[in-house]
């Protein structure tokens, strides 16, 4: 934290060595952004993995349940466990893929739809909210170093 946030904040404690810690102010924002983004979406009673899920399967209708897992990062338990519950809920359905019957081809349902919908709004209003922190260029910048980290 800069000197001068810690004026303007006179609550803020110091935070000493972990100041200079690189993966202590990514924390900090993350847990920023996940507040945020929870209460951006707290009608919507989705998480991030999920409306991550509705989003790829809405842009790549038929995308194969193991190559979403694959784009997302997550696991395979992990990946089925949101695709049941998107399921489940209504959003998503399963079909054997027409070129590999092994895989589970995707697709939103119309409920699916609205939903996802609705989470690009909520996802509008929150990026608005982060974006406003920075110029267009630091925004750009940013995204840049945050992909030399998760890539």
């Amino acid at each position: 934290m800069s000197e001068k946030a810690r004026n303007d904040a006179d609550d803020t404690p110091e935070f000493g060595q972990l100041d200079g810690i690189v993966g202590f102010h990514i924390r900090l924002a993350h847990g920023a952004v996940y507040r945020h983004f929870t209460e951006t979406f707290t009608g919507l009673d989705l998480t991030q993995k999920q409306v991550s899920v509705l989003w790829l399967v809405g842009e790549n209708p038929g995308v194969a349940q193991i190559e979403l897992g694959g784009r997302l990062r997550m696991d395979r338990a992990t990946t089925m466990t949101i695709i049941n519950r998107l399921q489940a809920r209504g959003y998503l359905r399963r079909e054997r893929s027409s070129s590999d019957g092994r895989k589970q081809a995707l697709h939103l349902t119309p409920e699916g739809e609205a939903a996802l919908e609705q989470a690009k709004n909520s996802i509008a209003e929150h990026e608005a909210w982060l974006k406003g922190r920075f110029t267009p260029q630091e925004v750009e910048k940013l995204v840049e170093m945050l992909e030399r980290i998760h890539e």
